[in-house]
């Protein structure tokens, strides 16, 4: 497979993917159940070392996110202790 040819978001990439294992292409991580309830920065670094093409976004508990598909960003929802409360994902 070849490297993906996106930059980290923005702006937005997502190519013919429209699947967070696509995205992957078989050699990135696209999902980190395991940063449940780890604090964002934690969690961030974690996420660049795992796929080092995608922008790590951090989102309040309160804090809104747009409906597009992203090959190259992964939401990470945090709650009102800054820590990670739903399971980031490509997309």
């Amino acid at each position: 497979m070849s490297e993906p040819t996106w930059l980290p978001y923005p702006p937005c990439a997502s190519s013919i993917c429209m699947s967070s294992e696509c995205c992957g292409l078989g050699k990135y991580e696209t999902i980190w159940p395991g940063l449940l309830g780890k604090a964002a920065e934690e969690a961030r670094a974690v996420i660049l070392k795992g796929n080092p093409h995608v922008g790590v976004v951090i989102v309040p508990k309160d804090g809104g996110i747009t409906d597009d598909f992203c090959c190259n960003r992964v939401w990470v929802f945090v709650d009102e202790n800054n820590r990670v409360r739903r399971v980031p994902k490509v997309g």
